[in-house]
């Protein structure tokens, strides 16, 4: 659990380090680099809390 946290806080702070870089130099790749980090992001979370949903539903059963 701890090692998920982890991993997920350092892939949005990388997301918005790209983010940030954007900003600083105006490359549209870093914007691309962030937009494709946090989607990935965002979907290994959700996969991870649906994995956490069926362990319980599995255990009530």
């Amino acid at each position: 659990m701890m090692i998920f946290r982890l991993v997920v806080g350092l892939l949005l702070f990388a997301g918005v380090l790209c983010f940030a870089l954007y900003i600083a130099t105006g490359q549209v790749s870093w914007r691309q680099r962030g937009l494709v980090i946090v989607k990935w992001t965002v979907l290994a979370g959700l996969g991870f809390f649906a994995m956490l949903i069926l362990e319980r539903l599995a255990i009530l059963l």
